[in-house]
C-alpha cells in the first residue's frame, strides 16, 4: 500500500507498478481508476475529496481534472441525488441525462433508467449502441425505430432535439417493415407496402397502415410458400387480436406480380 491516502499500488502481470485511487462517500467505496505514477492518483483522490463538498456542476468538468468526465458525473449525480449509478447519468425530475462526453447528452425518461444504468451507449457512425448479451443493440429499437429507418421519413423528434429520446418527444411515421405512409396529414392518405427481392416491387396502397402491415406478412408468407426464402422480418401487429389478425389477412388483397414472381423462381 502506498502511504498517500486512497492510493493502492498494484502490479501488472508483467510487474510494471500502478496505483489505484478510491475514496469513501456516505459509506460507498468508490473506485476513481488506475494512474501511471502514485502522484496522480492522489490527486484524483484529492479532487473526489473536493468535489463532494463543492458545488461544482457537471459544466464544470475542464480538461486539466485529475478524475475522469465519467467518474465526475457519478461521483456528482451521487452527491447531488443520493443514488450510485455507475454509468455516466445526472437524474433530474422523471428524467435523466447521459454523458457519452462533456459535448454529447442525451436525454431520457426516468423509467429507463434501469436499463441505461447497467448498459453503457458507444457512439458508431452516428448511431447508439449497447452491448446486450455479446451483441450491439441499436439503441433506437426500444422507441420503436427500425434499424434501417430514416429519420424525418420514418421517425421524428417533435421538438427537433435528436438527442431528446423521452418517449413523448419521438414520433414513429412507418412502424412496420415494408410500410410505409403516403401524403401524410393529407385527405389523400394511404400506406403502401413494398416487399425487396432483387429490387422493390409493390405490394399494393391500403388505407390503413394496419392493413398494409398485414398484406407485407401474406407476401412474405407468399413466397416461403413458393420457395423464395429469405430474411424477411415479419411485423407483429400488437393492437390486432388474433381473429381480427386472421380475417384481414384472408381478406386483403395483394399485388399479382408477387404471384408472378413466385411462379418465375
Amino acid at each position: 500500500m502506498s502511504d498517500a491516502r486512497g492510493v493502492y499500488a498494484a502490479k501488472k502481470k508483467n510487474g510494471d507498478v500502478y496505483y489505484r485511487a478510491s475514496f469513501t462517500f456516505r459509506g460507498r467505496h468508490i473506485s476513481l481508476g488506475s494512474y501511471l505514477s502514485e502522484a496522480d492518483a492522489n490527486a484524483a483522490y484529492k479532487e473526489a475529496l473536493s468535489l463532494v463538498s463543492s458545488s461544482l456542476s457537471v459544466s464544470d468538468y475542464t480538461d486539466s481534472a485529475s478524475l475522469s468526465f465519467i467518474k465526475w458525473v457519478v461521483i456528482i449525480n451521487y452527491r447531488d441525488n443520493g443514488l450510485y449509478i455507475n454509468t455516466p447519468i445526472y437524474l433530474k425530475k422523471n428524467m435523466f441525462y447521459y454523458y457519452l462526453d462533456e459535448n454529447d447528452v442525451y436525454t431520457f425518461d426516468a423509467e429507463d433508467l434501469f436499463f441505461y444504468s447497467t448498459h453503457k451507449i458507444m457512439k458508431r457512425g452516428g448511431h447508439l449502441f449497447v452491448a446486450d448479451f455479446g451483441m450491439q443493440i441499436n439503441i433506437a429499437s426500444r422507441y420503436g425505430i427500425k434499424n434501417y429507418a430514416i429519420e424525418g421519413k420514418d421517425y421524428y423528434f417533435i421538438n427537433g432535439d435528436d438527442h431528446d429520446y423521452r418517449y413523448s418527444n419521438i414520433a414513429v411515421i412507418n412502424r412496420y417493415n415494408g410500410v410505409s405512409v403516403q401524403n401524410r396529414g393529407t385527405e389523400f392518405e394511404h400506406y403502401i407496402a413494398k416487399i425487396h427481392i432483387r429490387g422493390n416491387y409493390i405490394i399494393g396502397r391500403y388505407e390503413t397502415e394496419t392493413e398494409a402491415a398485414v398484406a407485407y406478412n401474406k407476401a412474405v408468407d407468399t413466397l416461403s410458400e413458393k420457395g423464395i426464402k429469405k430474411n424477411f422480418e415479419k411485423n407483429f401487429i400488437e393492437s390486432l387480436s388474433s381473429a381480427d389478425y386472421s380475417f384481414i389477412y384472408q381478406n386483403i388483397n395483394i399485388s399479382y406480380k408477387i404471384t408472378e414472381l413466385c411462379k418465375r423462381n
